[in-house]
């Protein structure tokens, strides 16, 4: 706990500098501020006892205070369109220096309403002229070494009394999408009545009815449409609006039309647009030059995909001056800033970058922008080593490489990592070196989509899970080395050592990533693949591209009500890196929709909310992002299919990929759960799930979770599952014919003793537990360790814990007892050797039953 007070000193020269500012006029005491106990969301809360609601909740014994860094940021949602007079802004002794005050109609776009510099804390009261539902401030430089602090953050103004907007002269129709029942031929799409050139058309086969429809975005307020008939009009015909594209109101039926030019004053709302022709005025089809729609000028326009990719995306090209400055000052901020709020992602463009070594530091990515890892050559290094944790690369979390080609300068890259930390489609053109200078403790890892020349060494790695990859060798290993699809791989040999191999991988789909086509961005999609072997590229074959037009590019200040927008609109996401707090659940309910983040993007559900919902649909892409759990505790952070979700996803399944959960670390978190699958045959491509065992905010009521991972789904598959710490099951299986293929864990450090744990007559929940119902399950090379660090006599019964069926079969599963702080009896059920001492000599099954 830190006390701060400003002596009368201070306050009486903070006095005296407030009669140098703009005069400001106090609020009426009667009023109730229109921010007073309002939806509140911030960049960050200094601790649970500072959140963000309690500088809207009328009270100056309680405040909101931020992490100890200047960009930081407070906004509150009025909870409808507002006219905004003034802001008070009453400081506690850690206040902005320089601030912003700004507003917005939908949380995303911003208009400052004041801009203040060199203030003086106590009370700010700011005269301001403007609309809008969300008002934040916005810190630009503090004026302690604390955070930002406000006791109270009050909106005043007047709702209600704006007036109805006119007919806006406007074309909301220009350039949406559109479709048509027919097109005479392929000069004459669609696309061509909306595109604001009079000199193209949409023309139809000539039958009846035909129907020219256009998607404006978002439900929206409609006034008038405006038709450019060409010779092959409509004789007959109706204006119609949707809101889902499915289900039509007519607003206007018109008969006996002439053709040309006419305007039709329409009133209703909807999404789309429809021309539906029913009686044509000649032998030919329907035939519309262009087509206008007017919408009310208050109506909220659709959120627009594509941009620029903020200011954490740091794209360069092999001309970029000073590259290795950038790379270096990002690494001098992020190598030990475990649990900070800074986020980056490195973007380099196709080419030959020399003498490169760029060290990666915690929530640091680095990408090529090729389509193929060849694209973007560097002859240098890309480096992860422990040198910040005294050569102990345990806690190496959170940072990627992707997409590029890498030539060491001393021949073996060096690749450090532990949990969270994937290493996919990247061209080593020498070796792999995965154990920090030293060869200290290691605990990681995955590759994919990799090709390796030269010799991976694990050296002091203890697991690793390589898949659909090529490797020149692969030397020695601890305990769990597991491969799938991997061209040099070891020949299994868990009786004796760490290997289990797989020669192929059943089912796998790559990761979606950005590439730059031409000077355009666009997003490639992979297509799955069966039994893969060895890598997916050059070929890339069967996969898609979207460009960056359709992502709702997601930066900071975006709200859930935004993003959700984008989503009902029919647009991805595309998070660009930062920590975006979310006051309700993005709902992503439409097939083959790509949630992709940049830099470890995080999202943090606040005040109990669930971070994210899948509907039962195809092919959605979940990729690249990092949910933290908020104070309040949440049901479910992420959730894949709602409950008795039953649908065949088997063409065309729903993959998550390097999507990572925490709880706790960064500051108390609560869940009960970590991820559920309801959906059959999703793939769990690469995922940790963690309750944090060290950081802020650790206990074991404090951080409580108590599972993992949930599976209710059929047919679902895990490669590369690491889960730690939960307060009962980390994986809980209850779907039938799952498979897992490499699995991690570590139980609980913080167990208070064994009654905590104790249920159902056994001692521990089982690390990995298939539920009595199960049939049909199986699972290769799974480790479960024990490290009791608060009580090292418990003995947890097992860590396996699976029916005894012949459908069931794990194969190569061990535990180990770290250091001797607490035991297994068995490994899986009441088989398998009892661990002891503190040799840390894991106790193995190769078979079971």
């Amino acid at each position: 706990m830190r006390l701060r007070l400003r002596s009368l000193g201070v306050a009486l020269a903070a006095t005296a500098a407030l009669l140098t500012l703009p005069a400001h006029t106090p609020a009426t005491a009667a009023e109730t501020p229109l921010s007073q106990g309002k939806a509140v969301t911030s960049s960050s809360d200094e601790n649970a006892g500072t959140p963000a609601a309690y500088a809207v909740d009328g009270s100056t014994a309680t405040r909101w205070s931020s992490g100890a860094s200047d960009d930081q940021w407070l906004r509150v949602d009025l909870g409808t369109t507002a006219s905004v007079t003034q802001i008070v802004l009453n400081w506690e002794a850690a206040y902005g220096k320089d601030y912003k005050v700004q507003i917005s109609a939908d949380g995303s776009t911003w208009t400052d309403l004041k801009s203040v510099t060199g203030g003086d804390g106590g009370t700010d009261t700011l005269d301001v002229t403007g609309q809008g539902r969300y008002v934040r401030m916005l810190g630009v430089h503090r004026a302690t070494q604390w955070g930002y602090s406000l006791w109270e953050f009050q909106v005043f103004g007047s709702t209600g009394t704006s007036q109805p907007g006119t007919c806006s002269t406007a074309n909301a129709a220009q350039g949406r999408p559109s479709s048509a029942s027919s097109t005479e031929n392929a000069g004459t799409p669609a696309s061509a009545a909306f595109d604001g050139d009079a000199g193209t058309r949409w023309s139809s086969q000539a039958a009846d009815p035909q129907w020219l429809q256009v998607d404006l975005g978002s439900v929206q307020t409609l006034c008038k449409v405006d038709l450019t008939w060409e010779a092959a009009y409509a004789k007959e015909f109706q204006l119609q609006a949707s809101t889902d594209g499915q289900t039509w109101t007519t607003l206007k039926s018109v008969t006996g039309a002439t053709g040309g030019s006419a305007s039709y004053d329409v009133s209703g709302s909807g999404r789309y647009l429809r021309v539906n022709g029913t009686v044509r005025a000649t032998p030919y089809g329907y035939s519309l030059w262009e087509v206008a729609v007017h919408t009310d000028s208050g109506s909220v326009p659709p959120v627009q995909g594509g941009g620029d990719l903020g200011p954490n995306v740091i794209v360069v090209d092999p001309s970029t001056p000073n590259l290795q400055q950038k790379f270096d000052q990002v690494f001098a901020q992020q190598e030990s800033n475990q649990f900070g709020s800074g986020r980056y992602q490195f973007l380099l463009k196709p080419g030959t970058y020399n003498g490169i070594n760029a060290q990666l530091g915690f929530y640091t990515s680095i990408s090529g922008l090729g389509l193929n890892p060849d694209d973007t050559q560097i002859n240098g290094d890309i480096t992860v080593d422990a040198g910040w944790f005294n050569g102990n690369a345990t806690q190496n979390f959170w940072r990627s490489a992707e997409n590029l080609a890498l030539r060491p300068v001393s021949g073996d890259d060096r690749w450090a990592v532990a949990q969270a930390a994937p290493f996919r489609r990247i061209h080593v053109q020498g070796g792999l070196n995965l154990a920090p200078n030293g060869y200290g403790w290691a605990s990681g890892g995955y590759i994919a989509d990799s090709k390796i020349d030269g010799t991976v060494g694990p050296y002091s790695q203890q697991q690793w899970y390589t898949r659909d990859s090529s490797v020149g060798g692969w030397t020695n290993g601890v305990w769990n080395m597991t491969f799938t699809g991997v061209q040099g791989a070891p020949a299994t040999n868990f009786d004796s050592g760490p290997y289990t191999t797989l020669d192929n991988t059943p089912v796998s789909r790559e990761k979606p990533f950005l590439y730059l086509d031409g000077s355009d961005y666009k997003v490639f999609v992979p297509a799955k693949r069966t039994n893969a072997r060895g890598v997916s590229w050059p070929a890339n074959a069967g996969g898609t591209s979207l460009p960056l037009s359709q992502f709702y590019v997601v930066k900071a200040g975006a709200t859930a009500a935004t993003i959700n927008a984008a989503l009902a609109q029919g647009l991805n996401l595309l998070f660009t890196p930062g920590v975006y707090h979310l006051d309700r659940t993005i709902e992503v309910n439409r097939a083959n929709t790509v949630v992709l983040g940049l830099g470890l993007a995080t999202l943090v559900p606040d005040n109990g909310v669930d971070a994210m919902h899948v509907a039962d649909v195809d092919g959605v892409r979940l990729a690249g992002f990092l949910i933290d759990a908020g104070s309040v505790n949440s049901d479910t952070l992420l959730q894949i299919g709602p409950a008795g979700s039953s649908a065949d996803h088997s063409a065309n399944p729903t993959t998550m990929q390097d999507v990572f959960v925490r709880i706790g670390g960064a500051g108390p978190g609560l869940a009960t759960n970590s991820v559920v699958v309801n959906s059959d045959d999703a793939i769990i491509d690469h995922t940790w799930l963690w309750r944090a065992d060290h950081g802020s905010g650790v206990g074991w009521d404090t951080n409580r979770a108590d599972y993992g991972l949930k599976v209710n789904g059929d047919d679902v598959l895990a490669t590369g599952l690491f889960v730690e710490h939960f307060n009962k099951y980390d994986v809980l299986w209850s779907g039938e014919r799952g498979r897992t293929i490499f699995f991690q864990n570590e139980k609980a450090y913080d167990v208070p003793n064994a009654a905590a744990v104790t249920h159902d007559g056994i001692v521990g929940y089982a690390a990995y537990k298939v539920a009595d119902s199960v049939n049909e399950h199986e699972a290769w090379g799974l480790g479960s360790y024990c490290n009791f660090t608060t009580d090292s006599t418990i003995v947890q019964a097992h860590g396996f814990q699976v029916p005894v069926k012949s459908g069931i079969k794990m194969h190569d599963l061990l535990v180990i007892s770290l250091g001797g702080k607490g035991q297994y009896a068995h490994v899986v059920n009441s088989t398998g050797a009892p661990t002891s001492g503190t040799d840390t000599v894991p106790s193995k099954v190769t078979l079971f039953p």
